[in-house]
């Protein structure tokens, strides 16, 4: 059983949550994991103060999606009209989905379990979903309204759709790694 003593003693641990209610321990990020999240997370920061539309964020947050579930992507984009209206509830978390979500495997990942937390930000409501899998160059575009993924391999540029049409992620860096 877990006390709060114990969550205070280990504040770095993080946690997300299924829809079904399930707690998920999500482990820190290894060296490799970090930094190319880090780079899709700067990246997209860098295109959202230039388009002025949104914010982006990146690991530490976490969205409540409508599903139930509780998840905290490697990087997201916001649009400014819900950065607003969370500014103005004074929310801790983001009670919905973001609409573009970012999740990079790390080396322990099961390509399963992604596919189906992927699968779980669309049904909560994301526009739009880049699931990359570093370590075979693949991405695994996920989109709203669609049941099934796109999966792209051997390419250096994903461009953005829908509210982020305009983004364009460089995976040089990523697919390089450390």
């Amino acid at each position: 059983m877990t006390s709060i003593t114990n969550l205070h003693a280990n504040p770095n641990t993080r946690f997300e949550r299924t829809a079904e209610g399930e707690i998920v321990i999500v482990p820190p990020a290894g060296g490799e994991s970090s930094y190319q999240s880090g780079e899709s997370q700067a990246e997209l920061r860098q295109w959202a103060k230039r388009d002025g539309g949104g914010k982006a964020f990146e690991s530490s947050v976490e969205f409540i999606l409508p599903t139930g579930a509780a998840f905290s992507p490697d990087a997201a984009w916001v649009s400014s009209a819900l950065c607003d209206s969370q500014r103005n509830n004074g929310e801790n978390f983001f009670p919905s989905a973001p609409s573009s979500s970012i999740e990079i495997m790390s080396f322990g990942d099961r390509l399963r379990d992604a596919k189906e937390k992927m699968k779980e930000w669309m049904r909560g409501g994301v526009e739009l979903g880049w699931l990359i899998q570093p370590d075979r160059e693949t991405i695994h575009i996920y989109r709203a309204g669609q049941t099934e993924s796109e999966k792209r391999t051997g390419i250096t540029k994903l461009a953005g759709e829908g509210s982020v049409n305009g983004f364009e992620l460089d995976l040089t860096d990523i697919w390089a790694s450390l």
